[in-house]
């Protein structure tokens, strides 16, 4: 069995953003060779996420709208106790929660089997610093 590990650097400037990686981790299956296996990809920071959806403009608008409701940003003490140690972030670890850490797809004949309308994206929920995607390809 081989494997293949790659990087994807991000630095969104909002705070609360979607970005398309699809295209990088595809990139990332044709580099390793691997015709037959799995590609694991995950947010490597506690206030970022990777997720499996349909890239519609009104589904990440309501995404962000859902989980400002369930977690809203708020920097001040009283609302989380995390943000008593001095962080103002919260909110992010909790919205990192619901949409996840990370995905696995298969790949078969060299590409990301993939059902209709899905592709890969980074959410991140508190911008304006370097952070990573690990991208980890396992198979023939």
């Amino acid at each position: 069995m081989k494997s293949y590990t790659k990087q994807i650097m991000m630095q969104v400037p909002a705070r609360m953003d979607f970005v398309n990686i699809t295209s990088e981790v595809e990139a990332a299956v044709r580099e390793s060779g691997i015709q037959e296996g799995l590609c694991l990809c995950n947010a490597m920071h506690i206030t970022a996420s990777v997720f499996i959806n349909d890239n519609e403009p009104g589904l990440h608008r309501d995404y962000k709208k859902w989980l400002e409701q369930l977690a809203p940003f708020d920097p001040s003490p009283e609302r989380y106790h995390h943000n008593r140690t001095g962080e103002d972030n919260a909110d992010a670890h909790h919205k990192r929660q619901i949409m996840g850490r990370e995905v696995v797809v298969a790949v078969t004949g060299g590409k990301l089997d993939f059902g209709p309308w899905e592709q890969i994206f980074y959410g991140e929920f508190d911008g304006k610093r370097p952070k990573r995607v690990l991208v980890k390809i396992i198979g023939e």
